[in-house]
């Protein structure tokens, strides 16, 4: 598919305006969403009605986090990290998430939890307001791989943002021969910049990149009672 046009310099540069004019193809009409709603073109993962497109990343069977009355859903301490029952590859994210507004221990226990792109590569959670940490692993870092620019965080106990946008690393006979890449924009701040996903993001030792093609979103449960919610989570597939 062309996209722009190749400039080559041996080539001789139009003089008429329609030698560089493009009208195929037409891209897709897409209705932005109003007040904080998703686009047209997007799957919703999760509306705050029901938890029934996620399960349990053990077992796979039904999520046990909990759902509430305003809409958003609670990570149920001890009961594991749940994942989306659909897969997904490269996409644009939308979610909302707070910590709790009763601010609990220090450093890595206090409002933790993860967001995992192909349930593998982790954009982190965490409250860290008055509340320094190693910085790999602040809020919004890519997990032991990369600070962000900012620390962009709303007062504890209120809604934050995160737009991702995930391209997914592509492999060729079980070899990675491309990296993912990572953009993250937290409430409205640019934090990551298209950044390189090194492998995947273990609290111990070195990325590793097993080969894989479409996967799950995985929310953690950090099993400290964090206490984290989340809202409004949507996807556009970008291929």
């Amino acid at each position: 598919m062309m996209t722009g046009f190749y400039i080559n310099a041996q080539e001789v540069e139009p003089t008429k305006p329609e030698a560089t004019e493009l009208y195929k193809p037409v891209p897709p009409k897409v209705t932005p969403g109003e007040n904080g709603a998703p686009p047209s073109d997007a799957i919703v993962l999760f509306d705050g009605t029901s938890l029934d497109k996620w399960m349990s990343a053990a077992d796979s069977t039904d999520a046990k986090w909990v759902l509430n009355k305003d809409g958003s859903m609670t990570v149920k301490d001890k009961t594991g990290d749940i994942v989306t029952k659909q897969n997904f590859g490269s996409i644009q994210l939308h979610i909302e998430w707070k910590s709790p507004a009763e601010v609990q221990r220090d450093g890595q226990n206090r409002g933790n939890s993860g967001i995992f792109l192909n349930g593998l590569y982790e954009v982190q959670v965490l409250d860290n307001n008055d509340n320094d940490t190693y910085v790999n692993g602040q809020v919004a870092s890519i997990y032991k791989q990369h600070t962000p620019l900012a620390m962009a965080s709303v007062p504890t106990g209120e809604w934050n943002t995160y737009d991702i946008i995930y391209h997914a690393p592509e492999f060729e006979k079980g070899q990675k021969v491309k990296s993912g890449t990572l953009t993250v924009i937290h409430n409205g701040v640019l934090v990551q910049d298209h950044v390189e996903i090194k492998g995947t993001t273990p609290y111990i030792g070195w990325p590793k990149n097993p080969p894989h093609g479409k996967g799950p979103l995985r929310l953690q449960d950090h099993g400290d009672n964090s206490r984290v919610s989340f809202r409004n989570i949507w996807v556009r597939e970008l291929n």
